[in-house]
């Protein structure tokens, strides 16, 4: 069992208040990952500013969706998945993307799956990927600059799915009904 604190607004170190106000806006509550990295508060900020950033990237939703699913199952996090299926049903985001990324089948679309197939690469190999690791996905018509915001993506996803398997963060009430395991 983890001893990390999950922090509320009150109990939050005065620097992550503002960062939780924030959070606590954007969401209608606090998540739980939120309390969690509100101990350390540049790392709160970080994540904030990531999640911005890469929701105003080039991607779309569905593309979003694709990226942030494929790390959250591939890093097997039990907090990430069951929340991102709640973000994607709030983005409107076809719900057989976020059952094909779930259950690692296969995309609904080859521009997907050539997508996921990157991410997939990116990850796994620590981002020494290959000229045939990226032919398939230039020839889906994704560029330079998607590739580079995948690593901005899993830079995202990296502060949340390792601080939730550390901090064993329980998943957040409205994404108990989209509850994930391996």
């Amino acid at each position: 069992m983890s001893t990390l604190k999950i922090h509320t607004i009150d109990s939050a170190p005065e620097e992550s208040k503002a960062l939780l106000e924030k959070s606590k806006k954007e969401y209608g509550m606090v998540p739980g990952l939120h309390g969690v990295l509100a101990e350390a508060p540049g790392l709160l900020d970080a994540y904030q500013k990531l999640h911005e950033l890469f929701i105003n990237s080039s991607f779309n939703n569905e593309e979003l969706t694709v990226v942030w699913q494929t790390i959250n199952v591939e890093h097997e996090c039990h907090y990430c998945v069951p929340a991102h299926t709640g973000i994607a049903n709030m983005m409107k985001v076809d719900p057989a993307i976020t059952e094909a990324l779930r259950n690692r089948t296969e995309m609904p679309t080859a521009k997907l799956q050539a997508l996921h197939t990157m991410t997939l690469a990116v990850v796994r190999n620590r981002g020494y990927v290959t000229k045939e690791d990226t032919k398939p996905f230039y020839e889906a018509g994704y560029a330079e600059r998607q590739l580079l915001e995948i690593i901005l993506g899993l830079s995202q996803k990296v502060i949340s799915n390792y601080t939730n398997h550390i901090a064993e963060t329980p998943v957040d009430a409205p994404f108990q009904k989209f509850t994930w395991k391996k």
